[in-house]
């Protein structure tokens, strides 16, 4: 579907030489001499580069429409991960490499927004924290109080995280999905 660059708006997926950008800001500029432009900063939804290109006023871009569906992990087939539709019922198989590091963060009955373009996931949309269960750390040492220290937590999804010392092996922790960081015990 075809856009013009004086309808953008920030959040808006466009398809350029069959690259898909998200527009992260515009601004439109008309100078005193010449014509009016759209000055752009575009995000690649693959890889998360941001670019700026400045395009002329009123230029036809085609529009990409992203379908995002809510979804909920199933299980492992191999490497590959396996969800359902929360409203169809379809069950869909995604690569580790469309979901990227969401990969980390996923355990059964796990909810997540499954953004799509055409048959190409192209975006996983996690809860903003997730609650994991610990499955191997150090034991913290007794009168070890120091302020602030941390020790290495292996969770159940194999994702290693920075923990307090008082957290021990079964502790279910609150981990953020979006910097990987410890939040609290849950």
């Amino acid at each position: 579907m075809a856009v013009s660059t004086n309808d953008l708006k920030n959040g808006m997926t466009l398809d350029i030489d069959k690259v898909l950008f998200q527009v992260v800001e515009f601004q439109h500029v008309k100078p005193g001499k010449g014509g009016a432009f759209v000055r752009t900063k575009l995000r690649n939804v693959r890889n998360g580069a941001v670019i700026e290109r400045t395009f002329r006023a009123d230029e036809k871009l085609e529009q990409a429409i992203i379908d995002k569906r809510d979804t909920q992990f199933l299980f492992r087939d191999g490497d590959d991960y396996v969800f359902m539709d929360l409203t169809t019922y379809d069950q869909t198989t995604v690569s580790p490499a469309a979901l990227g590091d969401a990969a980390h963060f996923l355990k059964v009955g796990g909810t997540a927004n499954l953004h799509s373009y055409g048959d190409e996931i192209v975006a996983v949309e996690l809860p903003a924290s997730v609650e994991l269960i610990v499955t191997e750390t150090e034991p913290g040492v007794q009168g070890d109080r120091v302020s602030g220290a941390r020790k290495p937590a292996t969770l159940e999804t194999g994702f290693s995280v920075q923990v307090p010392l008082f957290v021990n092996i079964d502790d279910v922790i609150k981990v953020d999905t979006r910097s990987g960081d410890y939040i609290t015990r849950a």
